[in-house]
């Protein structure tokens, strides 16, 4: 499994807006996906801004090509996700999945 890391920072009010673009647009069009496995969005408070960080997970990088095209480090950041932010990562990292308690709790 690969996990897909991208960044972003927001205003509180931002980081709501963006939290409603994720679970109404962004989710349910990954659902859809052949290969995608899950997803993570993850907030962090830091003073007069919030810290976001998207992690999706794949089967494959195949997989991922397929969502984001040949250049899988290049970032999808959809207009609506750009305006609910402030700084977003134009690029992401991608991650091999070495141990997973949650889909294999063992």
């Amino acid at each position: 499994m690969i996990a897909r890391v991208w960044r972003a920072t927001a205003t509180a009010e931002g980081a709501d807006a963006y939290h409603d673009h994720f679970t109404g647009s962004v989710l349910p069009a990954l659902r859809s996906l052949d290969g995608h496995r899950g997803a993570y969005l993850f907030r962090r408070d830091a003073g007069d801004h919030v810290e976001l960080e998207v992690m999706t997970l794949w089967d494959s990088l195949d997989a991922i090509r397929a969502f984001a095209g040949a250049d899988i480090t290049s970032a999808v950041v959809e207009p609506q996700a750009r305006a609910a932010v402030l700084t977003y990562d134009t690029t992401v990292t991608h991650r091999t999945v070495l141990v997973d308690t949650v889909t294999d709790p063992r």
